[in-house]
């Protein structure tokens, strides 16, 4: 990984809540590196970008603190969870500021999707229920190239 993290974030759940699914659009867009420091989330990733052959797709994998495994999510990718304990901490360091200008998300649990969650969502925030489908998110643009990209 060739970046340098520019701020540090907590995120503490009860278990089922759901977060997300948050990104951050040019120029403001972050790489995000990710772990569990107590209990245990299943961590989505969905690509946003309109120009990649898996636009729309999503991955999942569980992170728990037993394990200490870390997860690299790049710009052009949004991040959700859902906490599979009690006083779940996820710590992501990023690569970039949060921007409010800049910041974007989908619907967790939008039909096009078809996201397999664990558990049924007990809390999701006000915020993130309003979050729009994907068809109709701000999405990264086209022609945006991504560092990773550049030569």
């Amino acid at each position: 990984m060739d970046c340098d993290f520019r701020q540090l974030n907590l995120s503490r759940s009860a278990r089922s809540t759901v977060r997300g699914l948050h990104f951050q659009l040019p120029p403001h867009d972050q790489g995000k590196l990710i772990f569990v420091t107590h209990g245990a989330t299943w961590t989505v990733t969905l690509d946003v970008r309109p120009a990649s052959a898996t636009f729309g797709w999503w991955s999942a994998l569980r992170l728990d603190s037993q394990t200490v495994d870390a997860l690299w999510i790049p710009g052009g990718f949004a991040h959700g969870f859902q906490a599979l304990e009690d006083n779940t901490e996820l710590v992501y360091q990023c690569t970039q500021e949060y921007n409010p200008e800049s910041e974007s998300g989908v619907l967790w649990n939008d039909p096009d999707l078809c996201i397999e969650w664990p558990e049924p969502a007990a809390q999701i925030s006000a915020k993130d229920l309003a979050l729009p489908r994907l068809r109709n998110a701000k999405v990264f643009p086209r022609d945006y190239v991504f560092k990773s990209e550049r030569s």
